[in-house]
């Protein structure tokens, strides 16, 4: 469980250094910084992210002592792999390549998708083998650095392009001070094996090529938008949707880092049967972290912008967060609570067919949806797309043994969500700022907690209540 605390440290700093970052750098130089970060992750995505979903599916303690070979592939992949990225970077800041922006900014993102690649892997690495203390030390360096070295650029030059520099330098800092735990003296990259490399390959693959079509949605519309109505505006509806994604990424990430663990291991102490019954059990958890979450912060937005948003991304922040909040349900939902579903039965072509079918969805929103003088559109299509996506997600889910949460799981979360936002909504018509924001905070944790007891969600009351009565005995 120590696990999850990285997570939640991540996904706050993260935060600050977001908003710090677009604070200083402006809507216009942050909507660069941010086209090119989008561009980054997709490339990471389609270069790196295979190796740490193998990593985290293959690669343990004991695979570590037994089965050297394991890592040493996994080494000998990403060292191909970062020599043709940065071979790439440095053809196209040569030959001053003018892709959908700058060469300058394309070779840099090409680098943040080498620094931020090898930053996973070496995450996924510590994670597979339960170093919580090694994990969390190097979340709190990349951090602390980042928020040196990247805001730092913003601060002192105001530029996305020095910016992007320090988020590479921290990176690399980071992994300096973990290299002992990331050091495997047994790896030689000459037990690396070409069959068991094209194994990993041939298990993440599908899953990289879903990814990689569910990133192509938001970088379109960022490019579409920075032509069409300029970077200041592309930024500003860059703005609300990272932010969004960080809140419901690094939760859902801190539950699926322990529950998909946990599913593994039942697969191996108790055979499919068992694996199958524990994603059951996992997508109740999911569904009833993440959709109070993001209810929460609609319910928060007016106290929240007050306090932390830049006040020149104010007003256009929460208009775009608000239509941005299906997309950020229907993400956490599809990543943490279906999908692990279909890697557990090995059936990863569905997760393809549902983000080609939100690539569709965010095609036809693009161009069929009425022509808005803002990014308004784009921010619906993307909600859209990403709702469809989830939909064919779920009726694929009848292709599968049964895996289908608890009723009581769902009704009890959509029961005490709703009585949250009854809650909450007069506090939320309070004037905005920091004693509503703790208000709305306190109040919605202590209702949402509440009934999640009475009704047992996910048997929370039944986990706890025996532990209260054994307490209260002694």
């Amino acid at each position: 469980m120590w696990m999850m605390v990285p997570f939640i440290l991540n996904v706050l700093l993260n935060f600050v250094v977001s908003l710090l970052v677009a604070k200083f750098l402006g809507p216009a130089e942050y909507g660069r910084f941010v086209l090119a970060l989008s561009a980054a992750v997709t490339l990471q995505v389609l270069l790196f992210d295979w190796l740490r979903l193998a990593t985290i599916r293959f690669y343990s303690e004991r695979d570590r002592l037994e089965r050297p070979q394991i890592r040493a592939t996994l080494d000998a992949g990403f060292g191909v792999l970062a020599t043709l990225a940065t071979l790439a970077a440095l053809v196209v800041y040569v030959l001053q390549i003018d892709l959908a922006f700058s060469a300058d900014l394309m070779a840099l993102a090409i680098g943040v998708s080498l620094t931020n690649g090898l930053f996973e892997f070496a995450s996924a690495l510590m994670r597979a083998r339960f170093l919580d203390k090694a994990y969390g030390g190097l979340v709190v360096a990349k951090n602390v650095l980042a928020f040196l070295l990247t805001v730092g650029g913003a601060v002192l030059f105001g530029s996305a392009k020095i910016a992007l520099v320090g988020m590479m330098l921290s990176v690399v800092g980071s992994l300096c001070v973990a290299r002992r735990q990331l050091i495997d003296a047994n790896a030689s990259i000459r037990r690396a094996e070409r069959t068991l490399a094209a194994r990993l390959l041939a298990y993440g693959l599908p899953i990289v090529i879903a990814t990689l079509l569910y990133q192509t949605v938001p970088l379109m519309n960022r490019a579409i938008v920075a032509r069409t109505h300029g970077f200041a505006e592309a930024g500003q509806l860059s703005l609300a949707f990272e932010i969004g994604v960080r809140i419901v990424g690094a939760i859902g990430s801190g539950l699926d880092v322990i529950l998909f663990q946990i599913a593994l291991l039942a697969e191996k102490s108790a055979g499919a049967d068992g694996a199958r019954a524990q994603i059951s059990r996992n997508i109740g958890v999911v569904f009833a972290v993440v959709l109070p979450t993001v209810l929460g912060c609609w319910l928060i937005l007016p106290s929240f912008e007050k306090q932390f948003v830049p006040e020149n991304f104010r007003g256009p922040f929460a208009h775009y967060f608000e239509l941005s909040l299906p997309a950020l349900l229907a993400f956490a939902l599809m990543n943490f609570a279906l999908n692990p579903a279909f890697q557990i039965a090995h059936r990863l072509a569905p997760l393809i067919v549902a983000a080609l079918v939100a690539c569709v969805a965010n095609l036809l929103g693009a161009l069929f949806l009425p022509e808005t003088a803002d990014a308004t559109k784009y921010a619906i299509a993307q909600s859209l797309s990403s709702c469809a996506g989830l939909l064919a997600l779920v009726v694929m889910m009848f292709t599968l043994d049964h895996m289908w949460p608890k009723a009581r799981d769902m009704v009890g979360t959509l029961a005490a969500s709703a009585i949250m936002i009854g809650a909450g909504l007069p506090l939320r018509a309070l004037a905005p700022g920091a004693l509503t924001l703790a208000l709305q905070i306190a109040a919605g944790a202590l209702v949402y907690g509440a009934c999640v007891y009475a009704f047992d969600v996910a048997a929370v009351r039944s986990v706890i209540a025996p532990r209260i009565a054994a307490r209260l005995k002694r």
